[in-house]
C-alpha cells in the first residue's frame, strides 16, 4: 500500500469514503465494501486508516447488518433498486435516461435482478464521528431505513443501533465548532437536522428538507459536511455532466444553509467503461486539503476503489478541480519506479482495471483499447521502457507528445523510446492489433 492510487490492495474494494482525522491523530475511512460481482455494496462495513497517507491498516468488520434488530428479509434491494424510491417521477425518468445515454442499462437490470436473491438487506455508505470519547457510525440499509451504532475505538465494532426517524440513503454526521451535531441524508433532494445532544435521535418536526436538489445544484445523493473558516461545504455526488461520476459541492453561511452550487471537484467518469457514481469527501490531514472518491474497475459499476487527490482551496473558497491520477497524494512516478497496471486512472476503447484469469492488470480486450497514467517525472532524458504483459500483439506507448508501438508476447519487453527531456508526462498505452492483452506493469528508465 502506498500514497499511490488506488490506495488500498488491489483486492479490497472500500468506496463512498467519509475521511475523518480522529483524536488520535489518525485518519479514518467509513465507506461501504464491494465484495460481489454483480451487487454494489454487501452486508458489512470496514474501517481503513492511515497515519500518513502512505501505510494503510484495512480493520477488522466493524459492523454488521445482522446487528440491526428492524432488518427484515424480505425488503432487501440493491441500488438500483431505490433508483426513484425517495424521488419523484420526472428524477426516475432523467435517472433511466442517463442509464441508457452511458449504455449502462442491461448492467443495472443485472444489478436489480441479483438483488431480488439477497437475503438480507445491504448497508450503504456510512459515515462517523467523534464525540465525548466515543465514536458513533451513522448507518443505512437498502430498504431505507436508518441508524446509528457506538463504539469505543474509530474503527469499531460498532454497537447497541438505534434507529433513526430517517428514510432515505448515504447519512452524514458533521459538529460545529459550538458543539451542535448535524445530520444529512437524502437522494435527489437532501435533508438535515439537528441532532440530539447524544447524538441518538431527533425532532422529526424540525427537518430541513431540499437542502441541495437534483434541480438547482445537481444533487443526486451522498452528502458530506465540512466546515472551511465561517463556510459550510456540502459534498456530494453531482450529475451536471450526465450521470452523478462527479463529486460537487455547494456552500452556505450555516450548516443548513441556504447553499449555493459552486462546481466540481473531481469527475471519476472514464475510470471504467461501466462507471455510474461517484462519493466521497474532503479533509484536511496536516496541512493540505485532500479529496477522497472512488473509481469502479473490473468493466462494472462496482468494485469500487478508494483513492485520494490533493486540493487546493482558493482564497474565494472555490475549490479547482482536480484530475484523477495514478500517483495520488504522493510524488509523480520516479524514473526505476514501478508502476502496477491496475493503477491506470482512465480508460478507453473497451479498456478495464481488474482482475483477469486471477491477475490484476490493465486489460486491453481488443484493438483500440488503452489506459492512461498520471503521472511520471524524470529528472534525466527517458530512453527505455520495459512493459510486463501477457497475451500476444502490438501496443502502442505514448509519453507527453513520443509515440512508440512494439510487437508484445508474454513476459516483459523493452521499448527503446525518442530520447524525452525532463519533465512530468502522461502515459497512455493502447492496443494496436490482438486481444485479451493485460499489463502488469512499466518501468521507465
Amino acid at each position: 500500500m502506498s500514497m499511490k492510487n488506488p490506495v488500498l490492495p488491489p483486492d479490497v474494494y472500500i468506496p463512498d469514503g467519509e475521511a475523518h482525522v480522529m483524536p488520535d491523530g489518525r485518519l479514518y475511512v467509513y465507506g461501504s465494501w464491494d465484495q460481489h460481482t454483480d451487487l454494489l455494496c454487501s452486508n458489512e462495513y470496514r474501517v481503513v486508516s492511515t497515519r500518513d497517507l502512505s501505510e494503510w491498516t484495512v480493520h477488522d468488520v466493524s459492523f454488521s447488518v445482522s446487528q440491526s434488530p428492524w432488518n427484515k428479509a424480505d425488503t432487501a434491494m440493491t441500488t438500483v433498486a431505490t433508483i426513484g424510491r425517495w424521488a419523484k417521477f420526472r428524477h426516475l425518468i432523467r435517472t433511466l435516461s442517463n442509464l441508457r445515454r452511458a449504455g449502462l442499462m442491461e448492467q443495472f437490470k443485472r444489478l436489480a435482478q441479483a438483488g431480488r436473491k439477497v437475503d438480507t438487506p445491504l448497508l450503504f455508505a456510512p459515515d462517523a464521528i467523534s464525540h465525548n470519547g466515543r465514536f458513533y457510525l451513522f448507518f443505512d440499509l437498502s430498504d431505507g431505513s436508518e441508524g446509528v451504532a457506538v463504539a469505543d475505538r474509530p474503527e469499531g465494532p460498532f454497537r447497541d443501533p438505534v434507529r433513526l426517524p430517517a428514510e432515505g440513503i448515504d447519512p452524514a454526521i458533521f459538529i460545529d465548532d459550538d458543539g451542535a451535531a448535524y445530520y444529512y441524508w437524502g437522494q435527489f433532494r437532501a435533508s438535515g437536522v439537528r441532532l440530539n445532544d447524544d447524538l441518538l435521535g431527533f425532532d422529526p418536526t424540525k427537518v430541513h428538507h431540499n437542502l441541495v436538489t437534483a434541480e438547482q445544484h445537481h444533487f443526486h445523493e451522498g452528502s458530506s459536511m465540512r466546515k472551511i473558516g465561517d463556510t459550510y461545504y456540502l459534498v456530494f455526488a453531482d450529475d451536471s455532466r450526465g450521470k452523478p461520476t462527479s463529486l460537487g459541492y455547494a456552500t452556505g453561511p450555516t450548516p443548513l444553509g441556504p447553499f449555493t452550487y459552486r462546481g466540481v471537484i473531481i469527475d471519476s467518469d472514464g475510470c471504467d467503461p461501466c462507471s455510474w457514481n461517484n462519493h466521497g469527501s474532503i479533509e484536511r490531514f496536516g496541512d493540505q486539503w485532500y479529496v477522497f472518491y472512488h473509481r469502479a474497475s473490473g468493466n462494472t459499476a462496482g468494485f469500487r476503489r478508494l483513492c485520494v487527490e490533493p486540493i487546493s482551496i482558493a482564497a474565494d473558497g472555490s475549490i479547482a478541480e482536480v484530475q484523477m491520477t495514478s500517483q495520488g497524494a504522493g510524488e509523480p512516478f520516479a524514473l526505476g519506479e514501478q508502476i502496477d497496471g491496475w493503477r491506470a486512472c482512465t480508460v478507453g476503447g473497451g479498456g478495464y482495471v481488474g482482475d483477469f484469469h486471477g491477475h490484476q492488470a490493465l486489460v486491453l480486450p481488443r484493438v483500440g483499447a488503452t489506459g492512461t497514467y498520471r503521472h511520471v517525472k524524470n529528472e534525466a532524458p527517458l530512453q527505455q521502457a520495459e512493459l510486463t504483459v501477457r497475451g500476444s500483439g502490438t501496443v502502442a506507448l505514448r509519453i507527453g507528445s513520443r509515440l512508440s508501438t512494439i510487437d508484445v508476447t508474454p513476459g516483459t519487453v523493452t521499448i527503446e523510446l525518442a530520447e524525452l527531456p525532463p519533465g512530468t508526462h502522461e502515459i497512455q498505452i493502447a492496443l494496436v492489433s490482438g486481444a485479451d492483452v493485460t499489463v502488469s506493469s512499466l518501468v521507465f528508465t
